[in-house]
């Protein structure tokens, strides 16, 4: 290959890099600044199921539980339904002492895998709009509400609220609560403008709701189903937007190991996505083509655009410039 062309992938791969990490939410900003498609929210309580899968979580359902039913929503239109995914620990008694007519428990035998368990409460519930959270965050008091006003506009067919770090979290942690927190408002910048131009690719699993009526059964094999199930909504015309005022809180993780797996995770789920919703890469058929390429494949090839950049690198270095780039890459 000649240095000519190691030098155009060089530069390409370059490209390709800030583009995806700064080009896009700089387009993005811009794009929506004169195309935002406004959602016209109104007050709007229909009945609403809130939806847990649970599996083995002894240490936090019980708060969760609390935490749901303090929620601000009319009572005898809102229902809990708990899905334990056959726990080995004490979460099947704790639930089992709630004694409120809100919640609704159901034990499965064996641990199925969450789109199992969600398949299954969906069956049950009755809501006219279904909220899915994890056990782990605590939703805000205004959440539901906030949530369901944005489903006063018969366009929208989901609605993502938005993760928070609580700062005492952020400052107890350190560099990997920090980097956690650097990360969602990142991310969340995305999807805000994302929703603003049209639609998001993903909500979060922590808090998010659908129309009840839109719900397609989730592939068993799914890992992702906070972006499986916003996306076949998006597939059939309706839109899936980002509601700041529905709000979860949670903890960073205390072990960067712990994050690095919920990351391989969803790298993993991400190529089921691209498999499953390949039509949504064709822009004559998709609204939200740009964004999926841009958003979610540009990242999730990002590493090897960052090895290709450093192979072609390494065939250049006699420029002073290309070989303390080199090095940098080295180092860095």
């Amino acid at each position: 290959m000649g240095n000519s062309m190691l030098v155009f992938i060089f530069w390409f791969l370059i490209a390709v890099i800030f583009y995806t990490y700064a080009g896009y939410p700089v387009c993005l900003l811009i794009v929506s600044s004169f195309k935002k498609r406004d959602v016209k929210k109104g007050v709007y309580e229909p009945r609403v199921s809130v939806v847990v899968s649970a599996f083995n979580e002894e240490k936090a359902i019980e708060q969760k539980l609390l935490n749901l039913l303090e929620l601000n929503y009319p009572t005898e239109k809102l229902e809990i339904l708990i899905g334990s995914d056959g726990a080995s620990d004490r979460t099947d008694e704790i639930v089992s002492r709630f004694h409120s007519p809100r919640i609704r428990f159901f034990r499965f035998v064996k641990n199925f895998g969450k789109p199992h368990v969600l398949n299954a409460l969906l069956e049950e519930a009755c809501g006219e709009i279904i909220v899915f959270t994890d056990v782990r965050q605590e939703l805000d008091y205004e959440s539901i509400h906030a949530l369901a006003a944005n489903f006063k506009d018969p366009e929208v067919g989901c609605v993502s609220g938005e993760l928070c770090f609580k700062t005492e979290a952020r400052s107890i942690l350190g560099h990997v609560g920090k980097g956690m927190d650097l990360y969602w408002r990142y991310e969340k910048f995305l999807r805000k403008k994302e929703s603003e131009i049209g639609s998001m690719l993903g909500a979060t699993g922590a808090i998010y709701a659908i129309r009840r009526s839109l719900f397609c059964p989730v592939p068993l094999d799914i890992l992702v189903d906070d972006m499986y199930v916003p996306l076949s909504i998006v597939e059939r015309g309706y839109r899936a937007v980002f509601e700041s005022r529905a709000l979860a809180y949670d903890r960073p993780s205390e072990r960067g190991g712990e994050e690095f797996k919920r990351k391989v995770r969803t790298l993993a789920g991400n190529y089921q996505i691209f498999l499953h919703f390949l039509n949504f890469f064709m822009p004559w058929k998709s609204p939200i083509a740009w964004q999926l390429f841009s958003h979610k494949f540009l990242r999730v090839i990002a590493p090897f655009s960052l090895f290709g950049l450093l192979a072609s690198n390494l065939f250049i270095l006699s420029h002073p410039f290309y070989f303390w780039f080199f090095l940098a890459q080295i180092l860095f």
